[in-house]
């Protein structure tokens, strides 16, 4: 918890919110300490489906709303009064648990979860969860899936509803991975718990009841994405403003992207240095600014595309645009370097920030020599040539050459 949030929370309140994780076998799954809670509670607060679960209370109870945050406004609101927010299963795993818990002191609060989804379903397999990938994708996109897609992989995902598991078998047959299996698990760890599997190309379940999850065991041939950066060029789109494979594998090195950290891509082009970014960690963030209009069209199309859907673009030139907010743990330069954009960054980014810049032209690298001799830091050239025909024979055709300008402030 940030310290922004400790200064504006009260720990004198004491204890009135219980977080309660209940599953499709209702009370009969609740520990001791959770139905006294109930018992206890002056108002019981949860989804039409989870409140349906309980017997009847003899405190008031109200129905979580639609949008999601207007609830976290009424429990606000309600501060201090002895109160269930009931939540399924673990609610600190792809439920309400944090969102709760970020709003009040810890003082406020307690949580009694139940077996999450991805327990029960891992103990109906025989699967280790430690070595399973688990995603909540019921309100997030299926091209979340892109970057863990791999034979052998075994993956569990919440979703929606029926229509959502139709979408995610048709996902995984475009992309040529319809033979893996799928084990459709609905209302899982009650009575009427349903387990069936098929291949995703042979979906035919139109009958499936939420809550629901699917577990995949993937196969087939179709094309998967490396671990490490410097990801083929034909991954992304782009009208030729793109760090090229070879040069953006060096780059991301010297960012050095660690887990949680956030960075901002400016002159962002296809996209491309920013999205491996993502890709290094699922916490990580990138904030790209792009002047032109298409081109952050095509970067946004680009990350969606490969799974990424977190990246913000903002379009504008910077230094006149840069983005608010937290301070970047790394920025990298791949367009519009300039002598006013550094000297902005110089004014603005705090000490330890990691800065990268690449150069092509000879008034850029001159730029870049002139800084590094003024703040330090590493000047890289990298040259790279490419085996083209030559006559009946080949030779090397050399790309331009690229400065590199590494340092920390």
């Amino acid at each position: 918890m940030d310290e922004d949030m400790d200064e504006g929370m009260d720990d004198t309140i004491g204890q009135w919110l219980t977080i309660i994780g209940i599953g499709e076998d209702g009370v009969d799954g609740l520990s001791l300490a959770a139905r006294t809670a109930l018992v206890d509670a002056k108002l019981v607060m949860g989804s039409a489906r989870h409140l349906a679960l309980l017997p009847e209370i003899s405190c008031p109870t109200i129905e979580w709303p639609v949008p999601f945050a207007d609830g976290m406004a009424q429990v606000q609101t309600r501060r201090g009064t002895p109160m269930v927010v009931l939540a399924s299963g673990d609610p600190f795993w792809f439920g309400a648990g944090a969102s709760l818990a970020h709003l009040f002191a810890p003082s406020e609060w307690i949580a009694h979860p139940a077996p999450s989804t991805f327990a029960l379903a891992a103990a109906r397999l025989g699967w280790a969860i430690q070595d399973s990938l688990c995603l909540g994708l019921h309100a997030a996109p299926l091209d979340r899936l892109r970057p863990h897609l791999a034979p052998g992989r075994r993956i569990m995902v919440l979703v929606r509803d029926s229509m959502a598991v139709t979408a995610l078998a048709a996902y995984l047959v475009d992309r040529g991975f319809g033979s893996s299996r799928l084990h459709v698990m609905e209302e899982l760890g009650g009575p009427r718990e349903r387990r069936r599997s098929i291949d995703a190309d042979q979906m035919r379940f139109t009958d499936i009841t939420h809550p629901v999850m699917v577990a995949m065991e993937l196969c087939g041939a179709g094309p998967t994405l490396s671990s490490t950066p410097g990801r083929p060029d034909s991954l992304f789109a782009s009208d030729g403003q793109l760090t090229k494979a070879p040069v953006r594998a060096l780059t991301l090195a010297a960012l050095a992207p660690s887990p949680g950290e956030l960075l901002w891509d400016i002159g962002a082009g296809s996209g491309s240095v920013a999205i491996e970014w993502l890709l290094a960690h699922r916490a990580n963030r990138a904030i790209a600014v792009e002047a032109d209009t298409d081109r952050a069209d095509r970067a946004r199309a680009n990350a969606l595309a490969l799974g990424v859907d977190r990246l913000q673009i903002l379009r504008g030139h910077a230094p006149a645009l840069l983005p608010d907010g937290d301070a970047p743990d790394a920025v990298f330069i791949g367009g519009g370097l300039s002598q006013s954009l550094l000297e902005s960054l110089e004014e603005r980014l705090p000490s330890g920030t990691r800065l990268i810049a690449n150069a092509v032209t000879l008034e850029s690298e001159a730029l870049l020599t002139a800084w590094q001799a003024r703040r330090g830091g590493t000047l890289l050239r990298i040259e790279l040539a490419d085996a083209r025909p030559l006559g009946n024979r080949h030779g090397w055709r050399a790309r331009y050459p690229i400065v590199q300008w590494s340092v920390t402030l």
